[in-house]
Formats: C-alpha cells, sequence, structure tokens
C-alpha cells in the first residue's frame, strides 16, 4: 500500500514569466507557498528539490472486450503519452526518462514503456524502462520518477501505467510447452515423430492466468467477501456504495469534471472520449444479482466490484525549476512516499487503514486537515471494511499497536467524483488516475491537502517509519495530497 501527499496551486500564483523576473525559482516556490491565506504548512523541506506534477491524462476507461479489444497494450500507453505531449505542448527532447507500469505483460511488448515511447515520437535516445506491482504499478512508476529527479539524474520524467484485459496471455499447458521446446531441439524425423505421438488430450487445455494469490491461492473477491463479513458489512451497504459510486461518476462526466479523459480516435472505430463503464443503476435492481465468489451467502456481486477494464494513463513529473522555467503551471508539489507491507491473507485489502495515519505522522497532519480523499475501490466491501476498521479503537489497539483509532474520511470529501468501481480499474493505469483527480479536485475545490489509497495483490502497503511499509507523500502547490497504496489485485 502507497500514502501519497499533493498540495495544488491556487491564488494566482507567478507564471514561470514571472519567475524569471525574480531570477530564481525559490523565491516563486516561496510565493506558491505563502498567497493562499488557507494554507496550513508547505511541508517543504529546506535544500530538498521541490517536485512537482505538472499536468496527468488518461484514454478513456473501457470494460474489457469492446471498443479496445483488437489493439494492443503498448496502442494505449502511445495514445497515453501522445495525450499527455498534446496537452502540455511539451518537447519530445525535453523529457529525461520514461517510467511505466504494467501488470499483465503483452509477451511481445515485455518494456512496454520503451514500445509505447518509440510508438508516440519519443527520441530514441530517451531511455524508458516498466515497472510492475500489481494495482499500484502506476503508482511505482511515479514515484520512480520522483527518485530520479530528487537524485539528480533527471529534471523531467513521464511516468504511466496500461493495462489491457481484453487480449491476456494464455499458454498452453507446462507439458506441452515441454514437448513443443523439444520438438525444436530434435534432430532427426524419427525422433520429431515420437514427440508428436506423446501429446495427449489433456496437454491442449490451457493455462489461464491466475485468478488467485500465489501465496494463498485465494482470489481476490473471495478476500474481500471475507473481509466483509469480519467487519460485518452487510449486502445492502455494498449496494448503497457502488451506487453512490457510480452516480458521482455520472454527475462528474456530464459536468465536465473528468478532464484527465483525452479523446482517442480506435482505428477502424469512432472516437472514444468517454468511459463506458458508468452505469447508475437501482437499488432494486442490484439486489437481484447473484453473489459473484462465496455461494450462495456472498455478498460480493459482479455490481459492488470493479470490473476488468482496458486503458492507459501518463503524468508528467518535473523539478519545480525545470516546470517553472519551462512556462508550466505546475498542479501540486510531490513530496514523500512509502510502501507497507501485509498479510496476504486475512489483511490482503486493509492498506489504506494502516497506511493513512503513517503518512499523515509523517507529514505532521491529522485526518482533519485533509481536505480530499480518493481512495481506489476494488469492492465496495473492501471500502466499507476499511472505514470501519479505521473507526475501530479495538482495531487500533489490537493489530495496529495504536491507543486510538485512525478515524474515517468524512464522505462528503471521499470519492466524490467516483470511483474504480465505476469509472474501470485498468490494473496498472489506477494510480495515476487517482493522483490526477486529486490534484484537479484540490483546485475545483480550494482545498490544501488530499489524500490517496489503492490496494494492490500480495498485501502490501505503505509507510516510511518501517522497512516493510512504504508511503509517499506528495504536495501540490498549494494543495496537497496524501497517497496510500496497499497492493490488491483484481482479476
Amino acid at each position: 500500500m502507497a500514502s501519497m501527499l499533493l498540495t495544488s496551486l491556487r491564488s494566482s500564483p507567478l507564471t514561470s514569466v514571472q519567475a524569471a523576473q525574480f531570477g530564481k525559482a525559490s523565491q516563486v516556490s516561496a510565493e506558491l507557498n505563502n498567497t493562499s491565506p488557507k494554507s496550513k504548512k508547505t511541508l517543504a523541506t529546506p535544500g530538498v528539490k521541490n517536485i512537482v506534477l505538472v499536468d496527468g491524462v488518461r484514454t478513456p476507461f473501457l470494460q474489457s472486450g469492446t471498443i479496445y479489444a483488437n489493439l494492443m497494450p503498448h496502442d494505449l500507453a502511445r495514445a497515453a503519452l501522445q495525450g499527455l505531449l498534446n496537452r502540455t505542448g511539451l518537447p519530445k527532447d525535453a523529457v529525461d526518462y520514461i517510467v511505466y507500469g504494467t501488470v499483465i505483460q503483452e509477451v511481445k511488448t515485455s518494456n512496454v514503456a520503451r514500445e509505447a515511447a518509440l510508438g508516440a515520437g519519443f527520441s530514441d535516445k530517451t531511455p524508458a524502462h516498466t515497472v510492475t506491482m500489481a494495482c499500484i504499478s502506476s503508482n511505482q512508476a511515479m514515484t520512480t520518477a520522483v527518485g530520479l529527479i530528487a537524485a539528480g539524474q533527471c529534471d523531467a520524467v513521464v511516468a504511466g501505467g496500461v493495462e489491457f484485459m481484453s487480449d491476456v496471455p494464455i499458454r498452453h499447458s507446462r507439458k506441452m510447452r515441454k514437448t513443443m521446446l523439444s520438438l525444436n531441439k530434435a534432430k532427426t524425423l524419427g525422433a520429431r515423430l515420437s514427440l508428436l505421438g506423446s501429446i495427449r488430450l489433456a496437454h491442449l487445455a490451457p493455462e489461464l492466468p491466475a485468478v488467485a494469490e500465489f501465496s494463498t491461492a485465494e482470489t481476490m473477491g473471495h478476500s474481500a467477501d471475507r473481509l466483509a463479513a469480519a467487519f460485518g458489512v452487510s449486502r445492502l451497504e455494498q449496494d448503497e456504495f457502488a451506487l453512490r459510486s457510480h452516480m458521482l461518476a455520472k454527475k462528474a462526466q456530464d459536468s465536465g469534471l473528468l478532464s484527465d479523459v483525452i479523446s482517442f480516435k480506435v482505428p477502424g472505430k469512432d472516437i472514444v472520449s468517454k468511459d463506458n463503464g458508468i452505469r447508475p443503476s437501482t437499488m432494486e435492481q442490484m439486489a437481484k444479482l447473484k453473489p459473484a465468489f462465496i455461494k450462495p451467502h456472498g455478498t460480493v456481486t459482479a455490481a459492488n466490484s470493479s470490473f476488468l477494464t482496458d486503458g492507459a494513463s501518463a503524468v508528467l513529473i518535473m523539478s519545480e525549476e525545470k516546470a517553472l522555467a519551462m512556462g508550466y503551471k505546475p498542479k501540486a508539489y510531490l513530496r514523500d512516499f512509502v510502501y507497507v507491507s501485509q498479510d496476504p491473507k486475512d489483511q490482503l485489502l486493509l492498506g489504506p487503514t494502516y497506511a493513512t495515519p503513517k503518512v499523515l505522522e509523517k507529514s505532521g497532519l491529522t485526518l482533519n486537515d485533509i481536505d480530499v480523499f480518493e481512495f481506489h475501490e476494488a469492492f465496495a466491501g473492501q471500502i466499507m471494511a476499511n472505514l470501519k476498521a479505521m473507526e475501530s479503537d479495538w482495531f487500533a489497539q489490537t493489530y495496529m499497536g495504536r491507543k486510538t483509532k485512525v478515524g474515517a474520511p468524512p464522505m462528503e470529501k471521499f470519492n466524490t467524483w467516483g470511483g474504480s468501481l465505476s469509472l474501470g480499474h485498468p490494473f496498472a493505469a489506477t494510480g495515476c488516475r487517482l493522483v490526477t483527480t486529486v490534484a484537479h479536485r484540490l483546485q475545483k475545490e480550494g482545498g490544501q491537502y488530499g489524500l490517496v489509497a489503492a490496494c494492490a495483490a500480495g498485501g502490501q502497503v505503505c509507510d516510511c517509519t518501517k522497512p516493510t511499509k512504504h508511503l509517499h507523500t506528495w504536495k501540490y502547490p498549494h494543495n496537497t495530497l496524501l497517497y496510500v497504496c496497499c497492493r490488491v489485485m483484481l482479476w
């Protein structure tokens, strides 16, 4: 799980032209940090380079098997990169490095970052590498970018993530693979015929991608169902939260608030400009669905789970000095990060509960200081269980070693533009969406601090204070986002 803190620009901060007049970016930074009467603290560290989020975009998130079905992952990643270039007007040769995340790798483009970058027209002299960390893969890409800039290796890094569930790799069985490899080595016709004769019908059965945690052999949906039961989260509560997500996403979409979405011309098809998984329903219709994982008494259904999604995202991260020199008005400062790991069986989806207090304490903030919350909605039951855990003194004392509860985010600040349940969840692309959404919400709502949380497979969570936890704090100019990531894989 990862936790990030961002601070967003407000109150007509200085432009880069004005920055040049002042002579030093540090003077601009001071101006940005002191113009807002609401500012609580800047979280700036003396002597440490300021790192900013310039902008972020994403392709429309579409249900797998729909309009993107005939593409490849690098096609979507390329579209996101080109969209970022068009949105920012960034010269391609100004990018020092590109980092991209993905979970289900296409074997033909194992380093999808490089293939997408070349396809988008970036210089072949610009290094690019791919990272994978389940549903926080683009979070890992972003924190890698932060590390490269903080270390003085780069001034401008593009980070992002892509997932393409419409065409996942399906392997032959192990016995069939061994036979086929042996055929390549066979020297004589007799040897080849002998190998072909050894093939049995059972060898032809394909191996589908794993639908379970490798360490526990349990599906993510089964884990979510058990977690909901453990915290007494009812089917009604889950359906209500899922409906809320879709209603808010629909409102945000109709109001033009999802400005990070770029239009994409799908070859041979029309231009796509909207997410297609937003489907407001009714409680009555949702109640008709049967349990998807634990049958017949489970509470997790298709309606209160995130769906398989195709999509890509990208963000431009720069040193503040470089961004201002190039004339950009950054949307956020990026301050710190931590990753945290938990028990992958019983605490797989509880990362936000563990990481949130870590990032708050590390930053010297309280829950009341946060203006915007964006949590990844893997399952409605997962969200509700975390909120109940955060409100429980007993859980805090028994499992977290804390004297008092963490406290749950107020719902009027929580995922108010929808979330993964409605917008979709392309595994490796969600992190950038969360961060960009928080930046936009902070600016729209005039907030200062924001907190992001996301789950990922393996039970990993974030916190800088312990080696097993990783939490990152990002601050936007004048508004700050706390970003929390827990590892949760959805299938």
